[in-house]
């Protein structure tokens, strides 16, 4: 069993033979990373994104620093129920997956609402990598040793309340963080709920989590205004990169570390500095909400309903 107090990437064993997927690895940030060392250690990696430029961008990447990398190519907006679903058929026919990363999301977006009529954030952040993970559980069950990694964040902290209202109707007025931080808790509760239906029902894969500290990646800049360079947007991704104790980089060590130690389900991983904003990787713990029982049969429920899915 990997020691909870230390990790590193050089404790990363050979992927060879094994296939991983990683959602949202655009050039840079957490999930390219996570990709990319995984890459260098053999795995097929299916990387995915919203658009095939980007695809195309970050594959082009990963293969001038890892040559022999072996990669598959995925388009997926999980702001948007079909696609998920087309992406999870089209991940289904590569065969058993052994990891699935939920990295992508958004952050401190504005109001939108998508076209399944989910809150931009929580549609991003959580319904879509809760029906993406129940597509793919057969592939994940298949491998037999099969483990899903959901991306959270510090920012779970923040939040009031378990997002458990109606995702179709807007409570109150609009807050970008407040919501941003619902939906990093959301992906705890998630979690957990997921890892103790996996062990109820005997099935060979188990759930964990991991947040990257504050890590110099262009998330918060592209929330805000859509893009990362120009303007505001240029002065906000470099004060974040002036101010953030780890680099994209090393915030993608728990997500590795989540994907790849000989750790038990329900396990969260994140940075062992002040106030886990930076660091080297290691075993942590969320908050009470976070392990609220209830809450989280209650948001499981909610979920099937408004993505459509029942899970075995």
């Amino acid at each position: 069993m990997t020691r909870p107090d230390r990790w590193d990437p050089a404790d990363i064993p050979d992927q060879a033979g094994r296939t991983i997927v990683v959602t949202g690895t655009t050039v840079g940030g957490l999930g390219h990373h996570t990709a990319l060392e995984l890459a260098r250690r053999g795995a097929r990696v299916v990387i995915t994104g919203r658009s095939p430029d980007r695809l195309a961008e970050t594959e082009r990447a990963i293969r001038d620093a890892a040559p022999a990398a072996a990669l598959e190519t995925v388009e997926l907006d999980l702001a948007d129920l079909s696609s998920v679903r087309r992406a999870a058929a089209e991940v289904s026919r590569l065969g058993a997956v052994d990891v699935l990363v939920n990295n992508a999301g958004v952050m401190g977006t504005p109001y939108g609402r998508t076209a399944d009529d989910l809150e931009l954030q929580m549609a991003t952040n959580h319904f879509g990598p809760f029906l993406l993970t129940g597509l793919l559980l057969p592939q994940l069950v298949a491998s037999e040793d099969g483990r899903v990694v959901a991306v959270s964040s510090q920012m779970h902290r923040i939040a009031r309340s378990a997002p458990l209202q109606d995702p179709r109707t807007q409570h109150g007025r609009y807050q970008p963080w407040p919501t941003y931080g619902q939906s990093k808790l959301a992906n705890l509760l998630f979690t957990y709920e997921l890892d103790r239906r996996l062990r109820r029902a005997e099935l060979p894969v188990k759930a964990l989590a991991a947040h990257p500290g504050f890590a110099s990646t262009h998330l918060a800049a592209n929330g805000q205004y859509g893009r990362s360079v120009g303007g505001r947007a240029s002065i906000l991704d470099g004060a974040i990169k002036l101010v953030s104790p780890n680099t994209a980089e090393q915030g993608a060590w728990p997500t590795l570390m989540a994907a790849t130690a000989d750790l038990p389900g329900a396990t969260y991983c994140g940075p062992d500095g002040f106030l886990e904003w930076g660091g080297r990787p290691r075993v942590t713990t969320s908050n009470k909400r976070s392990n609220d029982e209830d809450a989280q049969r209650r948001l499981w429920e909610l979920s099937e309903e408004a993505t459509g899915i029942t899970y075995p």
